[in-house]
């Protein structure tokens, strides 16, 4: 027999009974019966019931051990009783008198306790992460990550995708984010860079004749976390292939989610394909290029019926240049006034707009204070444009097209939820097409990208020296479930002379875009394949498939909200020896003077 054991705590059933047995594990939970202790002894697959008398000359050892502390036992399987048979666990008909006890190791008493869901400050809980990690929830959701990464990789392989690793020290790239930074210490005053995302290895991989690549790749990005980001690293799948169109990515990359999604979802997924659905028409409609289409809420462009019309607010606005979008509300005109103001309240407060104007049809016609300000062809026109019928209401976005689409979208959703029309139990998935290549930058009025500086713009050269930057579409795609973006990916510009132009008009010389793309656009002078590729985010499929709030929790080890590492103590300073041999120095920032009360 095994020196620790010969089964798991999983896998004895009542065929089993009158078999000697090993177990091991970790001491779960004791029920003390008087002449009888009952101890559930836990390993990662499960939970046997051991139980030993007072005549056993290990009952006074097990009734004082400490929860989780680590045992190796002895005894022969015996079937329980009917009445004290547990259906709750797979071992629940059978239990195993001690004959034999070891203690491999005793535990100190718990921060808190392993045995039980109860929620503890996450502070406490990172610190301890090993004890967190064996409680039932926090062991089944790295397990189901486990499972889910390993049905991505049989998926990929099956498909003709090599895996391939790229480096994790590198040089910098404006992949949109901050970068971390290493010290070359060989190089005084230079320094690497942790990958963003392999962004110009995997194009650099298909230069080199593979054909179809993916790895489960580390990416590292210094910025704030985020319900649906994990700060500083999180995992994707990277992918990249060689000869293809749009079209070819997306119907192999939906064909590899849908198949992971059916394989470990609990509730419904679409089927295949999912929607393509253009990034203007995304933002008209549902007020979001992540649209969450478990809401069947439509938003409409009712600008024109508002054109020159007695309600003046809007009228006004829209010689200025504004836009009106309609937000179904179906049923809602049996809804009390209060839904309406309160639909005004959010957005006044949380929404930091003006408000919700409405309008309320019902059987005995248009109400509201808007409709008391527009004539019968107008409200017609409302109505069939939303798509409403009597006993429905709409609200009305009224701003500059970005912040009317952000206002409606919003306002799309809280409308899905709190009349009870979203799917609360079900994955709908869309892709999203004909991104714009350039947009401007908010702060600053210049020109940047969009997307992904690497794309391929529609057009080619001909539309980056014909066209208005800002109407410029690129071959990029993001595939979006829930309104969670899961991915995004690109067609990449493959061709030196539309790259340089590209990188031009977001404000790059030539030489800077040397400097920077050196390699790429050297592997490109030698035959570059079109070729393009995308990244769904491992660390949001896990959230998504195991129902999880917030991303932090679907990852084993995860950095606090203040992007620390509360069990290992990162970051730390480091010794002035260390920092006299990588040739730097600290520099403290400066400290915020407080000023004085006067009296």
């Amino acid at each position: 027999m095994h020196r620790y054991r010969s089964h798991d705590c999983n896998a004895l059933r009542r065929a089993d009974v009158g078999s000697t047995v090993r177990l091991a594990g970790w001491v779960h939970r004791k029920r003390d019966h008087g002449n009888l202790l009952f101890v559930d002894l836990r390993d990662h697959f499960g939970v046997t019931q051991i139980v030993v008398d007072t005549s056993s000359p290990h009952f006074a050892t097990l009734e004082q051990i400490s929860l989780e502390s680590v045992l190796s036992v002895e005894g022969e399987v015996v079937a329980r009783s009917a009445e004290t048979v547990n259906p709750n666990i797979a071992t629940g008909e059978i239990e195993v008198p001690v004959k034999a006890l070891e203690i491999l190791s005793r535990a100190e008493p718990l921060p808190f306790p392993v045995n039980s869901e109860q929620p503890y400050p996450e502070d406490m809980r990172l610190h301890h992460r090993y004890l967190d990690l064996r409680r039932e929830r926090n062991h089944a959701i790295v397990t189901k990550r486990a499972a889910i990464i390993a049905s991505v990789r049989d998926a990929m392989v099956r498909r003709g995708f090599l895996e391939i690793t790229t480096p994790i020290l590198t040089a910098t790239s404006p992949e949109g984010a901050r970068d971390y930074v290493v010290p070359a210490r060989l190089h005084p005053g230079k320094f690497y860079a942790l990958p963003q995302a392999p962004q110009m290895f995997k194009q650099l991989l298909m230069t080199s004749g593979f054909d179809r690549y993916f790895q489960i790749a580390p990416c590292f990005r210094d910025e704030a976390a985020r319900a649906d980001r994990s700060p500083g690293e999180f995992y994707q799948l990277d992918i990249e292939m060689a000869f293809v169109t749009q079209e070819d990515v997306l119907t192999t990359m939906e064909g590899v989610i849908h198949e992971i999604f059916a394989a470990h979802a609990e509730h419904p997924v679409d089927d295949l394909p999912f929607r393509r659905i253009p990034y203007a028409e995304a933002l008209l409609k549902y007020g979001s290029d992540k649209p969450d289409l478990r809401n069947p809420l439509v938003i409409a462009d009712v600008t024109e019926a508002f054109r020159g019309s007695d309600f003046g607010i809007f009228a006004k606005a829209i010689e200025g240049g504004a836009v009106v979008r309609a937000i179904p509300a179906p049923g809602a005109a049996a809804q009390p006034r209060s839904f309406f103001d309160k639909m005004n309240d959010w957005a006044r407060e949380e929404q930091e707009a003006a408000g919700l104007g409405y309008i309320v049809y019902d059987a005995e016609g248009p109400k509201g204070p808007i409709a008391k300000r527009l004539d019968a062809d107008r409200l017609d026109a409302i109505k069939r444009e939303a798509g409403l019928a009597d006993g429905d209401a709409v609200f009305f976005a009224c701003d500059h097209s970005p912040a009317a689409a952000k206002l409606a979208g919003a306002a799309r959703l809280k409308l899905g939820t709190d009349l009870g029309l979203s799917e609360t139990d079900a994955f709908r998935f869309c892709h999203i097409v004909d991104f714009p290549m350039y947009e401007l930058d908010e702060d600053t009025g210049q020109v940047v990208f969009s997307h992904n500086p690497f794309s391929m713009p529609q057009g080619g050269l001909e539309d980056l020296e014909t066209k208005n930057p800002l109407e410029v579409l690129a071959w990029q795609y993001d595939v979006v479930c829930n309104g969670m973006e899961l991915g995004s990916g690109a067609i990449r510009n493959h061709r030196p002379e539309v790259m340089y132009k590209a990188f031009e008009i977001a404000g790059y010389t030539r030489e800077q875009t040397e400097e920077t793309f050196g390699a790429l656009l050297r592997a490109f002078r030698y035959g570059a394949p079109p070729h393009g590729g995308m990244a769904p985010g491992i660390d949001r499929i896990v959230m998504l498939l195991a129902g999880l709030p917030n991303i932090r929790e679907g990852i084993c080890f995860p950095m606090s909200q203040q992007v620390e590492d509360l069990l290992m103590g990162a970051p730390t300073p480091i010794s002035d020896k260390h920092l006299k041999e990588l040739h730097l120095r600290v520099v403290e920032p400066p400290k915020v003077k407080v000023a004085a009360s006067g009296s």
